[in-house]
């Protein structure tokens, strides 16, 4: 940067700066957002002693987070000085502020400090408060550091979960749970066609009030091959869902979509109905929006299995109004009420384990998306209220 003479403006040299280092009054938010800048850039100049100036006058600030971004600055210059006791000080004192865009870092950090100090019980605890807040990309190589602390501490059913975890065979989690209680259900159901008879969908039985069918109608299928293709289509769309938003929000999604798929299907058909495909076409209409409205980032296989699923949808609705000319019978009004729900879901419902685009300009540092509860509720209340509607409407006993 030149000045208007001509001469060379060195920008870690800024006289404003370095008059408030001695100066105990309050900081501007822009004051103690360039002190932060210029403290990040002594560092990665090499001048750690000055770096940690910059940043111990910006700790106090009212704001949680800047003062954890410069906890967490002052603790990178102190441990390059090789003061490493003053640096896990400074970074435990980040994770005892309100949660902020440095909290992921600050205990990634110490979890490094724990594994040198021995502490690998410590160590473990660390990095798992790392996990829940880190970012997609970097989740494989935390789950790998885990399994190994995990194999070191003799647990080795932990160990085994991570490394596949880093090996991006990332936890299927709660869409496990739902595809094993599914393939039992549906396997006795095959054994015993009265199990199937208590559980599909029927018109009749929603007419007078047995509303659980609406949801147990994802548990029993129409053969081994429905039930194959089906849970194989939850077993790739699943996961993407719980690591884009959450366990608890795949669950909810998948509750509610499932509802409004059976909700098409009852007005559309007599029945009776079977499988989870319009829960599953629900998750993948939540993916489909929610990665074009937010924007989230994306893990090595969400980023292959994303663009795909509009010509999934596309092939499979294709078929479905093909099918039913040939005398096939598929649920097409059931796709259709799964798929909208989903987008409704996916639109308004923004994640809130991964960044997006907005947070990534908001917090430089990789933060969360963060997600307010009243867009949640908006979306849950709007799509149970449309369901409830649409039942009494086609004579539900509600």
């Amino acid at each position: 940067m030149d000045d208007p003479h001509g001469e060379a403006v060195d920008p870690l040299r800024d006289s404003e700066l370095d008059a408030v280092l001695g100066v105990q009054r309050p900081l501007s938010e822009e004051l103690a957002q360039r002190l932060l800048d210029r403290g990040r850039a002594r560092l990665e100049a090499g001048d750690a002693n000055l770096a940690a100036v910059d940043f111990q006058r910006v700790v106090g600030h009212p704001d949680a987070a800047i003062t954890g971004a410069a906890l967490l600055g002052s603790g990178d210059a102190l441990y390059r000085l090789d003061q490493e006791s003053a640096a896990r000080t400074s970074w435990e004192a980040v994770t005892r502020l309100r949660e902020n865009p440095s909290t992921y870092r600050a205990w990634r950090n110490l979890a490094g400090v724990r594994v040198r100090e021995g502490d690998l019980r410590g160590a473990v605890d660390a990095y798992r408060q790392a996990d829940r807040r880190a970012p997609a990309d970097d989740r494989e190589e935390i789950a790998a550091r885990l399994g190994w602390l995990e194999k070191e501490t003799g647990n080795t059913g932990a160990a085994n979960r991570y490394f596949a975890r880093s090996r991006g065979a990332a936890g299927l989690g709660l869409t496990l749970l739902v595809i094993v209680v599914t393939a039992a259900v549906s396997l006795l159901a095959e054994a015993d066609p009265q199990i199937a008879q208590r559980l599909w969908l029927e018109r009749f039985w929603i007419e007078d009030g047995q509303l659980w069918r609406l949801f147990t109608v994802t548990l029993v299928h129409g053969g081994y091959l429905h039930l194959f293709l089906n849970l194989y289509a939850l077993w790739i769309v699943g996961p993407i869902v719980e690591a884009i938003w959450g366990r608890r929000l795949f669950v909810l999604f998948y509750v509610l979509t499932a509802l409004a798929a059976s909700t098409a299907s009852f007005l559309s058909s007599p029945g009776p109905a079977v499988g989870a495909s319009g829960a599953i076409f629900g998750l993948v209409g939540v993916i489909i929006a929610g990665t074009r409205a937010h924007h989230p980032v994306l893990d090595r296989r969400a980023r292959a299995i994303v663009p795909q699923l509009g010509m999934f949808v596309i092939i499979n609705l294709v078929f479905g109004f093909i099918s039913q000319g040939a005398g096939v019978n598929i649920d097409n009004a059931a796709h259709l009420g799964g798929l909208i729900s989903g987008l409704w879901l996916g639109f308004l419902v923004p994640p809130g384990k991964v960044p997006t685009l907005r947070s990534a300009m908001q917090h430089p540092q990789g933060a969360p998306a963060e997600r307010s509860p009243l867009l949640v509720a908006a979306g849950v209340i709007g799509l149970v209220g449309l369901v409830a509607a649409a039942l009494a409407a086609g004579g539900a006993t509600l």
